[in-house]
């Protein structure tokens, strides 16, 4: 699939036998863990994205987007800066896009210019991603709620001997 639609990139890649066979078995190493029609659906998925012939990398990325719903890396940062507050409660793509936004730190990445912050944000998303390869469940975040008993308001009396009560502990 790769030569066909990568025709020159491909040849000027593997110019020889050798070099193909190194990158076959570069590639097989790299791949192993991926069911055929994962690795499949990866080179698919790069076709459709990518004008450039993809990295082992980006593959690994492309064939492990099928199985645990990862994003590029370019749209996870996308979606952590755009994601409005509170962050838990937004529906992340994956758990993985949050919690690299998280450990980027939120101020960080809404305070900064994507040349600053993109390349903290990315370097923690390469991290998560590893991880998620390698069968590690990342778990949601813990989405905020009300309480589920408010009470009952004070009457205005009640309010009054409060906020009496609090001007004479604070001597006000």
């Amino acid at each position: 699939m790769f030569k066909l639609n990568y025709h020159n990139q491909f040849s000027a890649a593997f110019p020889d036998t050798e070099t193909l066979h190194h990158a076959k078995r570069l590639w097989l190493e790299a791949m192993g863990a991926f069911e055929a029609q994962d690795i499949m659906q990866g080179a698919k998925r790069a076709i459709l994205q990518s004008e450039y012939l993809p990295t082992v990398h980006k593959m690994l990325q492309l064939c492990a987007a099928g199985e645990n719903g990862l994003p590029e890396a370019r749209a996870a940062y996308r979606e952590a800066c755009n994601a409005p507050s509170p962050k838990t409660n937004h529906k992340w793509s994956h758990p993985a896009v949050y919690h690299a936004g998280r450990e980027s730190n939120w101020y960080f990445l809404a305070n900064n210019p994507e040349s600053i912050a993109y390349p903290v944000f990315v370097e923690h998303y390469r991290k998560l991603c590893a991880r998620v390869l390698e069968g590690e469940k990342l778990s949601a975040p813990e989405q905020l709620k009300l309480e589920e008993n408010p009470g009952t308001p004070l009457s205005k009396e009640e309010n009054a001997q409060k906020m009496a009560a609090l001007r004479a502990e604070l001597g006000i």
